[in-house]
């Protein structure tokens, strides 16, 4: 199979399109021929060799935790799924951006996304999912999501507006038409933030997803109260000083299965804003390394 691989760690240069052995699913997995993958910021993070201590690789690797495709190999032990189904998920934490990929969590996609948003759902759904229900019961409470443009923070802000919060999301002026496209009250981050959701929520913040490790963790505990009332997906260096819950993504295929069910509700839409070939997994990763994604990055095979 066609697969992008990187031999080394290093920068986007590293990245290659060769060919490389198909693999094969274990007990409880499935394998997939590859529509779309995601590309997510954690691809070039283990890419570059900046987390090689805590998710070390095998090189060479092939970048990539989710994708989408239909299902051709079943592993051991798998029920529920068959040969020729259309289905989303995750795998390792490499591995995706080929064209046969194997999943150990997976849903099916709805008919309703196309192949470039069921590759972006996994990770940013799962991701969100775990985030949010961290904070717990949703309906009828006032949400602060901190980067809310991103991926995984634009899912957030429509998993949790379809789940009865009124939402607030911080992120660049170019991105508040968008934000309030997917139900939220968008503000601007950093300096006086404190002052702006006094005005727009003036009962205050209940609760503070974080999804952006700007540094602004401290700032989002005095605006909620209470780091009890703030859960963080990104600021892994500053939770454990706050006391602030961290909510890492997890292969959970009931979070999938809730995502894709939202997805057929027409209640959640991955949003995409850029689409690459396979041929140009170096542009995707270099653009995607800038930061301020709007919503995710995908490859097509």
């Amino acid at each position: 199979m066609r697969a992008v691989r990187y031999h080394e760690y290093g920068g986007v240069e590293t990245l290659v399109v060769e060919e490389v052995p198909d693999p094969h699913p274990g007990p409880g997995e499935i394998r997939i021929r590859v529509a779309a993958a995601g590309v997510n910021p954690v691809d070039w993070k283990v890419r570059s060799g900046a987390v090689r201590e805590v998710l070390p690789v095998d090189l060479p690797a092939i970048p990539g935790r989710d994708a989408v495709g239909v299902v051709d190999e079943v592993g051991e032990g798998v029920r529920g799924v068959r040969v020729g189904d259309r289905v989303f998920g995750l795998g390792g934490v490499t591995g995706a951006t080929a064209e046969l990929a194997v999943l150990s969590a997976w849903a099916p996609a709805p008919a309703a996304w196309s192949d470039e948003e069921a590759a972006g759902a996994a990770l940013a759904a799962v991701t969100a999912m775990g985030g949010l229900t961290a904070l717990g019961p949703l309906r009828g409470r006032t949400l602060l999501v901190e980067g809310a443009a991103g991926g995984v923070g634009s899912a957030a802000v429509e998993i949790a507006a379809a789940r009865g919060a009124t939402v607030i999301g911080t992120a660049g002026e170019r991105n508040h038409a968008f934000l309030a496209a997917l139900g939220a009250v968008p503000t601007t981050y950093g300096t006086g933030l404190a002052d702006r959701l006094a005005a727009l929520a003036p009962h205050g913040v209940d609760l503070v997803l974080d999804t952006a490790a700007s540094g602004s963790l401290a700032d989002l505990v005095a605006i909620a109260g209470d780091p009890a009332r703030v859960v963080t997906v990104a600021d892994h260096a500053n939770a454990g000083r706050l006391g602030v819950r961290v909510a890492n993504a997890e292969n959970d295929p009931a979070l999938l299965a809730a995502a894709a069910e939202l997805g057929r509700q027409g209640r959640y839409t991955p949003r995409v804003e850029r689409t690459y070939p396979l041929e140009r997994i170096a542009d995707a990763h270099a653009y995607g390394e800038r930061g301020h994604t709007r919503g995710k990055i995908v490859v097509r095979l």
